[in-house]
């Protein structure tokens, strides 16, 4: 979502689907009226794919709302783990009601803060880190800069998951992989061409051996080799997820969301 910016968020329903927008027509944010809780956007799918690393998070921390795709995708297909969404704006986070974005409860909760600086606060708070921040001119440099992703380090969990949606046409696109792999060295990858002008990078804390075998592979191919085959994947992950949370026993500390 954009971070930031000074356009009032604009909201559009047409033909079924809700739009968050800051200039018209440039959709950062799309809900189906029918399944609000599906991801709509291609790089949303993608950045599901942290499951291939850690499949069973316990906290999972969010840089950005928006209209809240992550966050409700998550909120209903994670039962079990505990979910912060970290967002700026407040004319933001006044739209959750639009978007059908869950009430704030024992295991999810939107937060008005500055990313940067609480999760130079909260060491040790995630075992997945979803950072989805940008401005009108790309990635804000608090949210793209070494120091920050040295913050998101410490706010993993060893095994645990950082994933930055980056932009490819960004100017400083080269400097921000630098910056990801300079704190994060050997234990980055991404899928090529999964998600248009967006990168999805996936960044490991110490990983265990398991997720540095398909970390290895990962880096070796970007994926499967293939565009193709890495979309396809990143459907699979998206309907085991699903399929694995419909299975699942009732959650007994909360209720769940409805099928």
């Amino acid at each position: 979502m954009p971070h930031d910016s000074p356009t009032p968020p604009l909201v559009r329903t047409r033909r079924g689907r809700r739009t968050l927008e800051f200039v018209p027509g440039d959709i950062q944010s799309e809900m189906l009226l029918a399944r609000p809780d599906a991801l709509v956007l291609a790089y949303l799918r993608a950045m599901m794919g942290f499951v291939l690393f850690a499949p069973s998070p316990r906290r999972i921390v969010m840089v950005g709302l928006g209209g809240g795709s992550l966050a409700k995708f998550c909120h209903r297909h994670f039962p079990d783990a505990h979910i912060t969404v970290i967002e700026l704006r407040a004319d933001v986070i006044a739209l959750r009601d639009a978007f059908r974005v869950p009430p704030d409860s024992e295991r999810f909760a939107v937060v008005h803060a500055d990313a940067a600086d609480w999760l130079a606060a909260h060491p040790g708070a995630a075992d997945v880190l979803l950072v989805d921040g940008f401005d009108a001119r790309g990635l804000p440099p608090s949210l793209a800069d070494t120091p920050f992703y040295m913050d998101c380090r410490r706010a993993l969990q060893p095994g645990g998951v950082l994933v930055a949606n980056v932009f490819t046409y960004d100017p400083r696109y080269p400097d921000v992989m630098d910056a990801l792999e300079t704190v994060f060295p050997g234990h980055t990858c991404w899928l090529d061409k999964v998600a248009g002008n967006n990168r999805i990078v996936y960044a490991l804390h110490t990983p265990g051996d398991a997720a540095l075998r398909r970390l290895t592979v990962l880096r070796r191919r970007r994926g499967l080799g293939l565009g193709l085959l890495n979309r396809l994947a990143i459907r699979i992950i998206l309907v085991w997820i699903a399929s694995r949370s419909v299975l699942a026993l009732p959650h007994l500390g909360a209720p769940r969301s409805r099928l």
